[in-house]
């Protein structure tokens, strides 16, 4: 505190209003008082509720037991390599209205500030390297402001730090009440294993809650949810909450649906946790060739690369092992086919891949159609093979102008090749292995954009993958989206993420098995898929793709996904414990980098 003249005056928390008593022939000051609409508006600042309230970035805060300044818990921020612990939280706050902000605090150094105040944004910080320390500093709102966000964070490549007791003293805002509840719930789409939902937005609300039978299942952030993991030609009751920071409102009107019969599609005897990976078998390129019986076990799911078409119209699909003359270690076509079934006896399972960087294939005619299946039988006949991988890329698949919804395509590239595939599927049975690799600009930029759009200008391709998704997710074995050579996408949380990191692979692969409603149309959701259907894709090294991810990011999308832990800035819809595994383009690449991605795979999950 500071003393001028006859008075005194406070320079931390609640420095107005300040009394002096004479006491025993001494000025001593009384507590200082807020003013009566004065309140603490920060939530949970005492970090008693854990990180309830709060937002850590790339996961590293926690909620300790010791030190702590006050209570029994602290905040405990760990900076790592680029991060620097920065946690935050949106605080509703009056126009034209003095705060005072204030945090104890431990480390060195811990900074404590506030943004988006209207006005000027305030900081400050200390290094308290063996003692609780005391930081504040105040700020004045804007004429508009009504939200602020306060945040603390060390300093990169520093020790932990450690806050506690934080206070955002001034005129609390307007009263946060219960949402109403949410009207309107009402079924979207309806397949074997799951159950789109959408329901009316409410004023206020935050967030939602939806129910099965009165149990918890899965939270959304707007009025649309997908609940997966379902059985087969069963009955359904689901109701939804909104919820805020007041509470959750009572349960709405409930709606009832059955799961489809299904087509037999799952996991097909795959293990629990799979490593699939394409190898170049009709090719050589800088990664050198290598021979089917020198792939590892690691390898669960052998995509042979790749089967490509007479023409891109004819649907005519031709397949034949690398020339000598190109590879010249290349095995004769009995010992690849020797090798093939000792795989086979071994677990794995060894499909046939169509398309490819170079592959285009639009099967545009019934005829195209038809010789599809006719080849693509013989190629599987004649290697034994235990199903297909479709890897349509460039522009095999687009979208008719008017061909505006993914759940009734009629666009004949797309519904011929559902045709074709159905059919395949029903000529082998269950046993059919059925995996895609599409890229995100077919899949997860149709949250944004479809096809050509409702006025058309467009690009045709934009999200043209999902209609086949849609139709053949009962017969789907596993999709693994290319997460590379891709541009920014954005995620669920309307913001754009860009591919080489843990957080690119955590929202594309969140996005696939919580469902999103296709070009923005809640009424058209595209439905979640099972996690035991969804693998990520990377490449193998930085040699086999643009958007190569470390080791390090792998773990720390899988941990988050699967754990929710490492998330980072982005808050999964769901934790995905089944997640199925890991796709890579390619076995070839992986040998090249002295297997470094498949090596990892098997430490993650103690193969």
């Amino acid at each position: 505190m500071e003393r001028t003249g006859p008075t005194v005056r406070f320079s931390g928390l609640l420095a107005t209003c300040t009394a002096a008593v004479l006491v025993a022939g001494a000025l001593v000051a009384t507590a200082p008082a807020a003013s009566a609409a004065d309140v603490d508006v920060a939530r949970n600042g005492t970090f008693e509720a854990g990180l309830d309230g709060w937002s850590c970035t790339a996961g590293s805060g926690s909620a300790v037991s010791t030190p702590v300044h006050g209570g029994t818990k602290a905040l405990k921020g760990t900076p790592a390599g680029n991060d620097n612990a920065k946690c935050s939280q949106a605080v509703t706050v009056k126009p034209n209205s003095r705060y005072t902000l204030s945090a104890w605090v431990q480390g060195s150094p811990v900074y404590l500030g506030a943004t988006g105040t209207g006005t000027t944004d305030v900081s400050t910080w200390t290094q308290s390297t063996g003692a609780w320390k005391q930081l504040t500093t105040s700020f004045t709102t804007g004429p508009s402001t009504t939200s602020v966000s306060v945040y603390t964070h060390g300093w990169y490549g520093t020790p932990a730090h450690y806050v506690d007791d934080l206070t955002l003293v001034g005129p609390g805002g307007d009263p946060v009440v219960v949402p109403a509840v949410p009207a309107g719930l009402r079924t979207t789409a309806i397949t074997s294993s799951s159950v789109a939902l959408s329901w009316n937005a409410v004023s206020g609300a935050t967030g939602y809650d939806v129910y099965r039978g009165g149990t918890k299942v899965a939270s959304a952030t707007g009025p649309s949810a997908t609940v997966t993991g379902l059985t087969a030609s069963t009955a359904y009751s689901f109701q939804v909450t909104a919820t805020n920071a007041a509470g959750e409102s009572a349960k709405s009107a409930a709606v009832t649906a059955t799961t489809t019969a299904g087509g037999g599609g799952g996991d097909t005897k795959l293990p629990a946790r799979a490593l699939v990976g394409y190898l170049h078998s009709s090719f050589a390129n800088g990664s050198g060739y290598t021979r089917m019986a020198d792939v590892p076990a690691s390898w669960d799911v052998i995509n042979l690369a790749f089967g490509e078409p007479t023409t891109v119209t004819s649907g005519d699909i031709r397949f034949s092992l690398c020339p000598v003359a190109e590879c010249p270690n290349v095995e004769s076509e009995a010992e690849f086919k020797a090798a093939i079934k000792a795989k086979q006896a071994a677990g794995k399972k060894v499909l046939i891949s169509i398309g490819g960087q170079n592959g285009q294939v639009q099967l545009a005619s019934t005829a195209a159609r038809d010789a599809f299946v006719t080849s693509v039988s013989k190629i599987i006949d004649t290697y034994g093979l235990d199903g297909l991988d479709i890897d349509f890329e460039g522009h095999s698949l687009s979208l008719n102008t008017g061909d505006t919804d993914f759940r009734a395509p009629t666009s004949p590239v797309i519904v011929n090749l559902i045709s074709a595939v159905k059919t395949l599927k029903a000529k082998y049975g269950s046993d059919f292995v059925l995996t895609m690799a599409p890229e995100t600009f077919f899949v997860q930029l149709g949250y944004q954009f479809y096809g050509s759009g409702p006025w058309g200008g467009q690009d045709p391709r934009a999200g043209a993958y999902l209609p086949v998704i849609h139709a053949l997710r009962d017969d789907l074995t596993l999709l693994h989206v290319q997460d590379y050579n891709s541009g920014p996408i954005m995620g669920l949380d309307n913001q754009y993420h860009s591919m080489g990191g843990a957080d690119f692979h955590i929202a594309m692969t969140d996005m696939l098995l919580a469902g999103f409603p296709v070009a923005g149309n809640t009424s058209r959701v595209f439905p979640g898929l099972r996690p035991d259907q969804v693998a990520i894709g990377l490449p193998a090294s930085t040699q086999a793709g643009n958007g190569h991810t470390s080791p390090a990011e792998v773990n720390k999308a899988l941990n988050c996904l699967i754990k929710k832990t490492d998330c980072g800035s982005y808050q999964t819809r769901g934790t995905w414990t089944d997640l199925r595994g890991l796709m890579t383009w390619s076995i070839n690449w992986d040998r090249f980098n002295n297997w470094e991605f498949s090596r990892n795979f098997d430490a993650y999950f103690g193969s």
